[in-house]
């Protein structure tokens, strides 16, 4: 059974460093993550994480929702724009959570975020999400025109692997109909094969080249933050191992898929990694 736990909070921008060094602030509408209910994600490095024991129990069994955000953000926006910093202030959504799981339906708290910064622009903000219920903010996105990037997890081609290690996300084609609707309409998509799984990477890459503006390849070594050490914590080669998944999660198993993408899409529309997620 799920939690869902409602707090105010002091802050809504957290200032970034680390693997989102390139990147002014985080914006975390949420604490936990539905996603990761029942172990829907279990190579999810945030479990390992401090702020995963911000509430009783296991990772995705619980959810905060930050119910004083709005207000909290509209201050820090205006106080960054009256210093003349918020034309130069970069901001990632999000990088602990996802701003579109359920209890967003209810909230709307990541939408109430969007709104503020339609009306009070950033450089940019990249919108990482892997649900499809970021189209129901369409009409935002495209209010902030250039500034923002949506971001579309997709870490593999696959259902059959999506279904055995992200069995609650939403399906590979829903998220590339997600993709697709939103570049159609103008908006800059790009996909985030982050952790990159077992794939076809032919196939990836069509299917990449078919809805996305560009693509960053991240691996489970080059992306936790520890090259692979909280990911080897988390039990994720010998998940692989049990699946029949051998050799992908190893260094190495990416340049199939990092070929065929620069094959199909061209060299400057595949980032790699830290590099890639900070390239704005």
């Amino acid at each position: 059974m799920r939690r869902f736990i409602e707090q105010d909070v002091n802050r809504a921008l957290t200032p970034t460093g680390g693997f989102l060094r390139g990147f002014s602030f985080s914006l975390n509408p949420y604490i936990g993550c539905a996603f990761g209910a029942a172990g829907g994600c279990p190579f999810c490095y945030v479990r390992a994480l401090p702020v995963a024991r911000t509430a009783d129990g296991p990772w995705g069994s619980w959810v905060i929702a930050k119910r004083n955000l709005p207000a909290r953000l509209e201050h820090e926006l205006i106080a960054l724009e009256r210093c003349g910093r918020l034309a130069r202030t970069t901001i990632f959504m999000s990088s602990a959570t996802d701003p579109y799981q359920g209890l967003e339906r209810r909230m709307r708290l990541s939408r109430a975020a969007l709104a503020l910064m339609a009306a009070h622009r950033p450089h940019r903000l990249l919108l990482q999400t892997r649900s499809p219920m970021v189209e129901r903010d369409l009409d935002l996105l495209l209010a902030l025109g250039p500034n923002v990037i949506v971001s579309i997890t997709l870490e593999t081609d696959d259902e059959q692997v999506r279904r055995r290690l992200a069995p609650t996300s939403p399906s590979v084609a829903r998220r590339a109909t997600t993709a697709r609707r939103l570049r159609a309409a103008g908006v800059f998509v790009q996909l985030a094969i982050a952790p990159m799984m077992p794939n076809c990477a032919h196939r990836f890459a069509e299917l990449a080249a078919s809805c996305a503006d560009r693509v960053i390849i991240d691996t489970y070594l080059d992306g936790d933050g520890s090259g692979g050490k909280r990911s080897r914590a988390l039990g994720i080669p010998q998940l692989y191992a049990r699946l029949g998944y051998d050799g992908w999660f190893e260094a190495g198993a990416e340049r199939d898929l990092v070929e065929a993408m620069k094959s199909r899409l061209g060299g400057e529309r595949v980032l790699l990694s830290r590099a890639g997620f900070n390239a704005l």
